[in-house]
């Protein structure tokens, strides 16, 4: 079954989309506790569409090798639902298991802060986990109402590229840190740009662009920023294209999160196909390609699956004990690792995971920024040598639909850098 959850059962998890959710996680968690303050709690308008969402999640267990995602997710939606004591069950099972889960940064728990049993919780995971500061301020762009959600690197004409959710534009960054309009706003139309990837072929741009009431398209764009041509899918269904990838042979491949598929796109024929996976995928996001061009991997909810591209196989990568590759929402290939922005494990951090010499299991796992001024919410990032450069703050939390909610909560886009190992 193929799950299609509906934008406001999406802050159960908050992978990254907190801006196209109908109620955003924040908000539904201070009236969470406005509510356990009275010693009452209503439950949610979206309390179904979760319990199905709970029941599907729950048939992954014997399929999905990582434990503590699964739980954790569990343990969300149960909190979100007022289930406290058995949110908080579940909680400790996932926690026990010491993969790197940090409820202290989800909106979902956040009512639970100054709660002894929760704060023991928290001090234990901060524990395991330490704060790591590696990264450094590269980039900061003033215009603060971008919410962006999309990074890419062009390194012929050395610019990054910056998709805009709010603003609905791209802009781009060159050496010297000047930011300027790639494809301005202009009133063509534009849905939210998400995810950004520059063609090897031709230096052209392609971006997702999606709404929360399932409208997306597939941007395509020259390299001046000139409007080649737009996309949308084959069908009248949900879709929200989220993040791609472009292939040697000019194939885009995008997930789409909405409608919970991989699809690739073939520029000649004009034609989205559906990717055959060997499970449901929950909310897929972050997406990388293997230098080897035929070697897919797709990052949702619980995990990361990999795809063979040549023959359509699929099978789940194992992060092995104490350590998940859950709730990614940036996923890049680096020198045989997966480089992950994982915004959807509680407290948003940057880690880069070694694979295997067949791509199946993680060997290595390596923190590279965690609960630092650079994990407020960032998403997504871009690789120029040996340096990832990610979103820093996003603030995708503070809007709604196409609605900022607090303009003097807004701060200017920061962009940093780290070091890859």
């Amino acid at each position: 079954m193929t799950l299609h959850p509906k934008p406001i059962a999406l802050a159960v998890f908050l992978i990254g989309l907190s801006a196209f959710l109908q109620l955003p996680a924040a908000l539904f968690a201070q009236e969470q506790e406005k509510e356990q303050v009275k010693g009452t709690f209503a439950e949610p308008a979206d309390a179904a569409e979760v319990r199905k969402e709970i029941a599907a999640v729950e048939k992954l267990k014997p399929i999905v090798p990582d434990r503590g995602a699964v739980l954790y997710f569990l343990s969300t939606a149960k909190q979100h639902l007022g289930e406290t004591l058995e949110a908080l069950s579940l909680l400790k099972e996932c926690l026990a298991l010491r993969e790197g889960f940090d409820p202290s940064g989800s909106p979902a728990f956040r009512g639970l802060k100054g709660m002894k049993e929760f704060d023991d919780l928290v001090a234990s995971v901060h524990r395991d986990f330490p704060a790591v500061g590696k990264a450094r301020l590269a980039f900061v762009t003033q215009e603060k109402d971008l919410v962006p959600e999309g990074l890419a690197y062009d390194p012929k004409q050395n610019l990054f590229y910056l998709g805009s959710l709010n603003r609905r534009k791209i802009v781009k960054i060159d050496s010297e840190g000047r930011v300027s309009d790639f494809v301005p706003g202009d009133g063509r139309g534009f849905l939210p740009i998400l995810g950004i990837r520059v063609d090897p072929a031709d230096n052209s741009i392609w971006a997702d662009s999606f709404e929360d009431a399932g409208r997306t398209e597939l941007l395509h764009f020259d390299s001046a920023g000139k409007l080649l041509d737009r996309f949308p899918p084959n069908d009248r269904a949900v879709h929200g294209f989220n993040d791609l990838v472009v292939r040697k042979n000019g194939e885009v491949i995008t997930t789409d999160s909405l409608g919970n598929q991989v699809f690739r796109f073939d520029p000649k024929s004009r034609a989205f196909t559906s990717l055959r996976i060997y499970r449901d995928l929950f909310y897929p996001n972050g997406i990388a390609l293997a230098e080897d061009d035929r070697t897919l991997y797709v990052a949702d909810a619980v995990g990361v699956v990999k795809i063979g591209l040549a023959d359509n196989s699929s099978r789940e990568v194992d992060a092995g004990p104490r350590s998940t590759l859950a709730g990614a929402d940036g996923l890049y290939w680096y020198k045989g690792s997966l480089i992950a922005v994982q915004n959807g494990i509680g407290s948003p951090r940057v880690a880069a995971f070694k694979l295997s010499n067949d791509g199946g299991h993680v060997i290595h796992t390596t923190v590279l920024e965690n609960r630092t001024q650079f994990t407020i919410l960032p998403t997504t990032g871009a690789i120029d040598g040996n340096n990832f450069y990610f979103i820093a703050n996003s603030q995708i939390d503070n809007l709604n639909g196409d609605k900022i909610m607090d303009l003097t909560a807004l701060a200017p886009v920061r962009i940093a850098v780290v070091q890859l190992p």
